[in-house]
């Protein structure tokens, strides 16, 4: 945790930095800005120094709600994207995180840099194309596996009947179980290529319905809610968004759990937040949704962190690497897309998806 004195002449070298930096005392006052954030925010900031932030910000909830998060946490929060507004000014599509700090008690640290859209779009067409690929590698996969795999399985259970002792039975069944376990993967491959159900959808109904499965299955995890209630509802295909959210969930259970975090110490989150201005498949949405599912486990790791939406790529020891693909493909069937951002102790995977105009 960081310690900010109660002087802002200590932070004139902040001034050369061209990250834009703020600083908000216990009262939520504005104590210093640099001139960086200046620029970002296009406001002076004579006239922001002795402000409250809730006032500044007034129509920045998500800004607002990182700072009440960081103070009640005493951790710090990362908002990859969010529209930040300055009172009688435009929004700013910014990356922000806000930082605790020790000295005084209660007051934050706030960075700001600009999120070049065009590279965004970029990221998102990438993405896109990467899941046309999916797509096809999965169909042709399944279909050329699936069919020898039966005769395989079928020829094993004659070759059963013929062996003379039970003893030799043991090694059929090793092939009878192994290719009822590759068929099993093959229909997981196939899963995703059936049409979606559309119909009204309450994404918090599917957050919560994910919550108790992996509470089922790993009592072990903390996981906890951060909802924006006043989300409406969307057209999308239920189920295909619960199977998403939870491969995404036992993902994060599986990275928590097979990489050296004990029992007790995994917690993931899931947040939901309203998305300003984004772009789906090529498209321009003024308003759509932002579902996070937040875990404190290890990270994705840096060698296949631009590949973990491919199929057969895991960064687990024992994962098939299919449900990270699976699940972007039945986003993308519902119109949205997942992104992901990872350091050792903070992963975010955001689904984006279309908000009803």
């Amino acid at each position: 945790m960081r310690t900010m004195s109660s002087s802002t002449s200590e932070f004139s070298g902040l001034d050369c930095l061209s990250t834009g930096t703020m600083l908000l005392d216990a009262d939520g006052r504005i104590q210093y800005v640099n001139p960086a954030a200046e620029t970002l925010l296009g406001v002076s900031g004579a006239l922001l120094l002795g402000e409250g932030a809730d006032q500044v910000f007034e129509r920045s909830p998500e800004l607002l709600a990182a700072i009440q998060t960081a103070r009640s946490e005493q951790e710090t929060v990362v908002e990859y994207e969010l529209d930040v507004t300055v009172s009688g000014h435009p929004p700013i599509r910014l990356g922000c995180s806000v930082s605790p700090l020790e000295k005084p008690p209660q007051s934050v640290l706030i960075e700001m840099r600009a999120v070049d859209p065009h590279l965004r779009i970029a990221r998102l067409e990438q993405a896109r194309l990467q899941q046309e690929a999916n797509r096809e590698l999965l169909r042709n996969l399944a279909h050329e596996i699936k069919n020898p795999l039966g005769g395989i399985r079928g020829a094993a259970q004659l070759l059963e009947h013929e062996l003379p002792r039970e003893s030799l039975r043991e090694y059929t069944q090793v092939i009878i179980k192994e290719s009822d376990r590759l068929q099993s993967l093959m229909e997981r491959l196939l899963t995703p290529h059936r049409m979606p159900h559309y119909g009204a959808v309450n994404i918090h109904e599917v957050l919560e319905r994910v919550r108790s499965l992996i509470l089922a299955e790993t009592p072990s995890v903390t996981l906890r809610r951060d909802y924006d209630i006043s989300l409406p509802e969307i057209r999308a295909d239920a189920e295909q968004l619960i199977q998403a959210t939870l491969n995404i969930a036992r993902n994060a259970v599986q990275a928590m759990h097979g990489n050296g975090h004990g029992r007790g110490q995994g917690e993931i989150i899931f947040r939901t937040r309203v998305a300003r201005q984004i772009t789906l498949e090529s498209r321009r949405y003024r308003l759509g949704m932002r579902v996070e599912i937040i875990d404190n486990g290890p990270g994705v790791p840096e060698d296949i962190r631009e590949q973990i939406f491919y199929p057969l790529v895991s960064g687990s020891e024992g994962g098939s690497g299919l449900g990270l693909a699976v699940a972007q493909t039945l986003v993308a069937q519902n119109h949205g897309t997942i992104d992901c951002e990872s350091q050792p102790g903070h992963t975010v995977f955001s689904i984006f998806l279309p908000l009803p105009t």
